[in-house]
């Protein structure tokens, strides 16, 4: 069973970090057998629009785009998602971000045409194994608005081996959690 962090303090909220949090639900009886954090670490991602989306002159598997992310102009990038389309809300990692494996975004050419950032799927942010295209976000969500923030990725995941049925784990869970406030 894995559970949030964020959800389990939602119902209780004792002053402690997460370490001392799962040694209490471990004492309490639901052995934690580990916590992960929920995204890579990484920074400078912020939601932006997509406001112009038209094919790569020299790439049949490229887009050129024009994105808001809300600076004084927009942003070209360079995108191979095949979900990137006008209107869409997105991740833009901009110039200066640093993703997962410290990989450092950069103006640059793709195949010509300037690009400066990226739009990024949940693979390039370490959050899932996802890499089929770019994150698409809800409609209103604001530009300039941190990603960690917005999808609350400063969060962690516990796991825990518990043979018990998933209702009852979770029901166990609970009951545990109200204890520890």
């Amino acid at each position: 069973m894995k559970f949030s962090e964020l959800w389990l303090r939602e119902w209780v909220n004792p002053a402690i970090d997460s370490e001392a949090l799962s040694d209490q639900i471990t004492m309490a009886g639901l052995e934690v057998d580990g916590v992960e954090p929920v995204a890579g670490s990484f920074n400078g991602v912020v939601v932006g629009e997509v406001v112009e989306c038209g094919q790569h002159p020299n790439a049949d598997k490229l887009r050129v785009t024009k994105v808001n992310v809300g600076g004084e102009r927009l942003l070209d990038i360079v995108c191979g998602a095949p979900n990137c389309r006008q209107g869409l809300k997105v991740a833009v990692a901009t110039i200066g971000a640093v993703l997962p494996g410290d990989f450092k975004i950069k103006a640059a050419k793709l195949r010509g045409e300037p690009s400066e950032g990226m739009l990024c799927s949940f693979s390039e942010l370490g959050i899932s194994d996802d890499h089929s295209g770019i994150i698409e976000l809800a409609g209103r969500c604001a530009h300039r608005t941190d990603i960690r923030e917005y999808l609350k990725l400063d969060d962690n995941t516990s796991k825990s081996a518990s043979r018990q049925t998933a209702p009852t784990a979770w029901a166990s869970l609970a009951w545990r959690a109200m204890s520890l406030s």
